[in-house]
């Protein structure tokens, strides 16, 4: 049984092919993007971020469905921060009413209480403190609900290819295209998974 100090991070340079992942890797700040025919509509050429993900489960944003509801209708006094397109994005199925938001800062590891670190200069944000609260955010991005696993739900999943897990960059959480995401993040990965973002939305019309 792998113990939970056992459980390590994955560092920029680890080889992420899913076969290979030992199961006390954590995925915490990677992205889990979709195969391009997954099946579910939850997940349909999806790129997941991860927030968490040890022993107890796993927890991310889908961070390519945008949604057309604005973020000034729900969150008003962080609409200065709000990158384009300024709309509150559906971040996964589970607890649809649940509003998380993630923030860019120029403090690398910054951690208080209106702000937890995940990777890079990316963390979440406390909306509810409001945008006076923190002096250092830039872009901020809002979702409603989340993606969430059980425990080795995730693991069974990475073990059948229901994913691939790659690097994150920060720019990715904060697109101003995520019609595009999903191809531009394959697009930047090796030669053999680069070639799954030509893969066609209708393989049938082909």
């Amino acid at each position: 049984m792998t113990r939970e100090a056992d459980r390590r991070p994955l560092t920029m340079d680890d080889d992420l092919r899913v076969s290979d992942l030992p199961a006390h890797v954590s995925l915490t700040g990677r992205l889990l993007i979709s195969p391009p025919q997954l099946g579910d509509p939850n997940f349909e050429r999806s790129v997941v971020l991860m927030l968490a993900h040890n022993a107890d489960g796993a927890l991310g944003l889908v961070l390519n469905q945008p949604t057309t509801l604005a973020c000034r209708e729900v969150v008003p006094s962080w609409e200065d921060a709000i990158c384009a397109p300024m709309n509150v994005f559906r971040g996964g199925p589970v607890e649809t009413q649940a509003v998380i938001a993630l923030a860019r800062t120029d403090r690398r590891g910054d951690d208080r209480p209106v702000w937890a670190w995940l990777f890079d200069e990316v963390g979440t944000v406390d909306l509810e403190l409001g945008l006076d609260a923190f002096d250092a955010v830039g872009q901020v991005r809002v979702f409603a609900g989340y993606a969430g696993w059980g425990a080795l739900q995730l693991e069974s999943e990475l073990a059948g290819d229901g994913w691939y897990v790659v690097n994150a960059l920060p720019g990715d959480a904060f697109t101003d295209d995520p019609a595009h995401l999903w191809a531009n993040v394959l697009r930047r990965q090796r030669a053999e998974l680069a070639k799954v973002a030509l893969f066609p939305p209708d393989p049938s019309s082909n």
